[in-house]
């Protein structure tokens, strides 16, 4: 058993931004195992096949350590008793994937009592090294050697007669099979989901809105459901660390802050300012009195709801939020307002898949051109913006006590997911999530975010199907179209999905 860290060239940012504004700053990882099956009586039979399916599993094992996970090598269990070996070797691995390399035709008692002990995902990888036999030389040794799919069957069989769910399979050649490595790319950023959202400290101080009933949220079953810790804290800890930031500290973070984003002219919007000195010195002191906070509490993520007592320090650091929040978020940690734990724990579902992760509800519909508006007033995922964010100055915050800087922009142009985190009538979580357009034109300037999105069939029927699956109002915005890896995800979790309006 040989064990293989993380790569150093693992990636870092959002798939698809080849240079994030933000650094994460913790890279992301997984624990995933890989083990390869076969049948030992070949060996005997075929000198020097057992030696290549050795290295074909070596070659799995490299590609998953390039993504950044640290990946354990089993070798090759070729008899039941080799499995049931490797049962408590899996188990005491902690490991948030399994990948069974398919090497050459194997019999299910190389996997039956795996699947059955294990209850985390296994994923059958069956890559032939030959697109196509070569018929006119082919010899049995070269079947042998090229037989990845042909125990599949028998493999998610017992599965399904085991009581489980069959495993899904990467299917496809060992070399130059783009297909088959994206596959293979996106079960490994599930792993470091899974890996991360079992793991999560998520912080909490405040209250969700008065009457926002659907942010309500049962936190020993967070915990009963994702594995996450939540971490009870006080506003007052972020009060008392404000108290600790320097002149020095202010000055550098307006400068990171000045560096990402444009601060226009208003436009229409009376609420709007070009933004102020003072609202930046503010933005910038809380967003370093947010980074003390997160490394005291040690947490990876905060849902949070205050107000304050009118004219304190306290109300004005509270309300001033969101320009730290959305660096923080770019970075790695999800920062969910309106104390919405479960929108908070989406974020970092999507963060760790790498497709960004924005705090978003529904905005006014565009009858016209067929769209509706998603995003919210802070904070959002900075590294999916579409062109250079905008900051403004709000004169007020709609429906919020406070006034200050806003985060605004649109997500990338091109395809987007949603996922929302329900709960059942018999207080269970479910996932919602969707798959639509990020299109091109012009937002409200209205210190929001605001992204022009088009859903199938068309933005009524999409609406409507989408409400009666029992949302919660907020959801997490990312780029791409990755709706299936956040079924996999909720399915591994044992959490009730449903994709709304996928063409198949």
């Amino acid at each position: 058993m040989t064990v293989l860290p993380a790569s150093a060239s693992a990636s870092t940012g959002v798939r698809g931004v080849s240079t994030p504004r933000i650094p994460r700053r913790k890279p992301r990882t997984a624990r995933i195992g890989v083990f390869g099956v076969g049948h030992h009586t070949y060996w005997g039979q075929f000198p020097g096949l057992r030696e290549e399916m050795l290295a074909k599993i070596e070659v799995l094992v490299g590609r998953v350590a390039a993504t950044g996970a640290t990946v354990t090598n089993f070798g090759l269990i070729d008899q039941a008793k080799a499995a049931y070996a490797l049962v408590p070797q899996l188990k005491a691995a902690d490991l948030d994937l399994v990948f069974c390399d398919m090497v050459t035709y194997a019999t299910s008692a190389t996997f039956g009592v795996v699947i059955r002990s294990l209850d985390i995902p296994i994923v059958l990888v069956a890559l032939q090294p030959m697109a196509a036999m070569d018929y006119a030389r082919a010899t049995t040794q070269m079947q042998l050697a090229n037989d990845d799919f042909c125990s599949v069957p028998e493999f998610t069989g017992v599965a399904i007669r085991m009581g489980k769910r069959p495993p899904e399979v990467i299917l496809g050649t060992l070399e130059n099979d783009a297909a088959a490595e994206a596959e293979l790319i996106e079960w490994c950023e599930i792993a470091m989901a899974l890996h991360d959202v079992k793991r999560a400290r998520i912080g909490h101080f405040g209250h969700p809105i008065e009457h926002m009933l659907d942010m309500q949220t049962d936190q020993t079953a967070l915990t009963a459901a994702f594995g996450c810790h939540i971490v009870q804290t006080e506003a007052d800890d972020l009060l008392r660390l404000e108290r600790e930031v320097t002149a020095a500290d202010v000055d550098k973070k307006c400068g990171e802050i000045l560096a990402l984003f444009d601060t226009p002219d208003p436009k229409a919007d009376p609420v709007t300012r070009k933004l102020t000195d003072e609202d930046l010195q503010t933005a910038a002191r809380t967003a370093v009195a947010l980074d003390k906070f997160i490394a005291q509490h040690q947490i990876d993520g905060l849902a949070y709801y205050y107000e304050g007592e009118p004219g304190s320090p306290l109300r004005t650091l509270v309300t001033n939020l969101i320009v730290g929040n959305s660096l923080l978020t770019a970075a790695g940690f999800p920062m969910c307002g309106e104390s919405d734990l479960k929108t908070c724990l989406a974020m970092l579902i999507m963060d760790r898949l790498g497709i960004g992760g924005s705090f978003a509800e529904f905005h006014p519909i565009d009858f016209k051109e067929g769209f509706v508006l998603v995003g919210h007033d802070g904070p959002h995922h900075i590294n999916i913006a579409e062109g250079k964010p905008v900051l403004r100055s709000l004169i007020k915050y709609h429906g919020k006590p406070g006034h200050g800087a806003s985060v605004e922009f649109k997500i990338k142009e091109g395809p987007i997911t949603m996922l929302s985190i329900g709960v059942t009538a018999q207080s269970k979580f479910k996932f919602i999530i969707s798959e639509g357009e990020s299109v091109r034109g012009p937002i409200p300037a209205t210190g929001n975010t605001n992204t022009r999105g088009f859903f199938r069939p068309d933005v009524r029927t999409f609406l409507k199907r989408w409400v009666a699956e029992g949302p919660t109002h907020h959801f997490a915005l990312g780029v791409g179209h990755r709706a299936q890896a956040l079924r996999r995800i909720g399915e591994a979790l044992g959490i009730e999905t449903v994709i709304v309006n996928l063409e198949k």
